[in-house]
Parts: structure tokens; C-alpha cells; sequence
């Protein structure tokens, strides 16, 4: 198991919406993006006219009916379920133990400065995404905290604008295509990144091939590997804060698999109706920090 859209759980299947997932900023390569546009293709076919491929278009009457509406949504499971066993090995032997000497070798200061610079080197995607999503408002409190942060804030690592009340937010293009109306479509589980959907598969990798495209040159290749180290740091981080909830989680949960899709899926749902209303939450309590894209 991974953190994908980072992705990851924070608790229980009965735990708060706002605390099991985030939504991660990753920068893949090609080949992982070949792989979700193939299966995507194959699954949206059927898929993308139907309403019943929302699975929250209403709230189901109890666990067993959730349990169906699940299953309906997710007409390659048993892929799905191969894709998730190998993310969940992957994270057993490289991202859990190096997530567990990242807390006990590296101080709470630090750990905070690398999140803040993390949060400020994909603020302007976030900004991207507010103004496709006609958010004046969040797209002005993101360009605050963008220069603010990366001049005073010395280049993002302390989060100055946040102690001026300007608070982080996260915005992608999978929350866009939902604020637009667009379905999320079936279930897909993407190697090494994990749990998502089809739309929100799309967003990610439109959202990298655009980055790949504009940026070119020696700035390009700069900025291009300062997003990387930025995403593998982001990955250990967040991984680190997850270890006491997933453990727990592993432990109670009976359909593991289960348990994260049902949650990431409620996440992002509740994702896109915070881009819908426009809010502005604080960081370490808003659903885009819960919900690791």
C-alpha cells in the first residue's frame, strides 16, 4: 500500500472523512503513464455514461449495500486486487522501514520545514487548478502564500503565510474534473502510487505531461529535479505520519483492499465538493492533506 492520491490511510474505515487520505503531487514516468491511460481506456468505455458509476451519488442504506456499490465500481478487482498486493510488498519492505528511521533519525523541526517546503514547490499547480476551477478566492490565497512563502518563508520552509492567515490548501486536476461534473469512473490501482479512479488516474497523468512538456531546457531540468527530490521527500514524510494509524488499520481491517478503496473513494468525493464550495481549510485538518494524490 501506498500513498497516492499519495493514497495512504490515516484510520479506521469508520474514522473522520477528513483524516484517512491526501491527495500526492508525483512525478511519474512515462511508462507509468502508458500503463494508466491502456487500462483506463479499456475500463471507460462502458463506464463513463453511466450513472451508477458513481458510487456516492447516494448515501447507501448500510455496509452490505456499500459493499455491492463498491464492487459494482470496480469491474477489474481482481487486477486491482494483484496491483494492490505488489504496492502493499513494496511498501512492507523499502517505504514502511524507511519511513521508521526518517522519524527516529530526523527532528520534528526539521520534518515540519521539508513539509512546508514540499506544500510551497507544488503551489503552482494548486493555483493552476483553482483558477480552471473559477476559485478566485483560493487562487489569490495561493499566490500570497506562494510569495510570501518562497521569499520570507526561505523558499517554503517555514510557513510564514499560514501565521498570516492564509492557510494551505490542495487542488489537482482529478478535484477539477469533478468540479466540472465529470464522474470519477471505475476503480484502478496504480503501481507504486496505489488507490485512485479513473478520472482521477487521468488528471495525474495530464497533469505530468503538461509539467514534462513546459518544462524544457537547463531551468527546466532544474526545476524538473527539484520536484522529484520534492516528491520522494513528500512520500517518506507523509509515510512517517501514517505509521501508528496503518498499523492499526492492518491489524483491524478484515478486507483490507476494501477498507482503502471505500476511503479514498469517500475522500476524493469530499474532496471535490470542498472544491465546489470553494473552502479554504487549514493544513494538517483539510480533506486534500487527509487524502495523500
Amino acid at each position: 500500500m501506498t500513498t497516492q492520491m499519495r493514497s495512504d490511510v490515516i484510520g479506521s474505515p469508520d474514522a473522520p472523512a477528513g483524516r484517512i487520505f491526501r491527495p500526492t503531487r508525483r512525478v511519474l514516468s512515462p511508462a507509468h503513464w502508458i500503463w494508466a491511460g491502456l487500462l483506463g481506456s479499456v475500463l471507460a468505455c462502458p463506464a463513463c455514461a453511466q450513472e451508477n458509476w458513481n458510487p456516492f451519488s447516494r448515501a447507501p442504506r448500510d455496509p452490505i449495500e456499500q459493499g455491492r456499490v463498491d464492487s459494482a465500481n470496480d469491474p477489474a478487482e481482481a487486477i486491482n486486487r494483484s496491483i494492490f498486493k505488489a504496492n502493499k510488498f513494496f511498501d512492507d519492505i523499502i517505504l514502511k522501514p524507511v519511513a521508521r528511521a526518517y522519524v527516529e533519525r530526523v527532528s520534528p523541526e526539521v520534518r515540519q520545514g521539508i513539509h512546508n517546503f514540499i506544500n510551497n514547490v507544488g503551489e503552482p499547480v494548486v493555483f493552476a487548478n483553482d483558477v480552471l476551477q473559477g476559485n478566485v478566492e483560493r487562487a489569490w490565497n495561493t499566490t500570497q502564500r506562494f510569495a510570501v512563502n518562497t521569499t520570507i518563508g526561505v523558499v517554503g520552509f517555514v510557513d510564514v503565510a499560514d501565521k498570516w492567515g492564509r492557510p494551505h490548501h490542495y487542488a489537482d486536476l482529478g478535484q477539477t474534473l469533478g468540479v466540472w461534473g465529470i464522474a470519477p469512473g471505475p476503480a484502478v490501482q496504480i503501481p507504486i502510487l496505489g488507490p485512485s479512479d479513473l478520472r482521477d488516474a487521468f488528471g495525474l497523468a495530464t497533469t505530468s505531461l503538461a509539467g514534462t512538456l513546459a518544462l524544457q531546457g537547463t531551468i527546466g531540468n532544474v526545476v524538473s529535479y527539484t520536484q522529484l527530490g520534492a516528491t520522494g521527500m513528500d512520500d517518506i514524510d507523509y509515510r512517517s505520519k501514517l505509521l501508528p494509524n496503518t498499523d492499526a488499520l492492518e491489524k483491524t481491517s478484515k478486507d483490507l483492499y476494501a477498507s482503502i478503496r471505500l476511503i479514498k473513494a469517500q475522500l476524493r468525493a469530499q474532496l471535490v465538493e470542498e472544491g465546489k464550495a470553494g473552502r479554504v481549510s487549514r493544513d494538517g485538518g483539510n480533506i486534500a492533506d487527509a487524502a495523500h494524490q
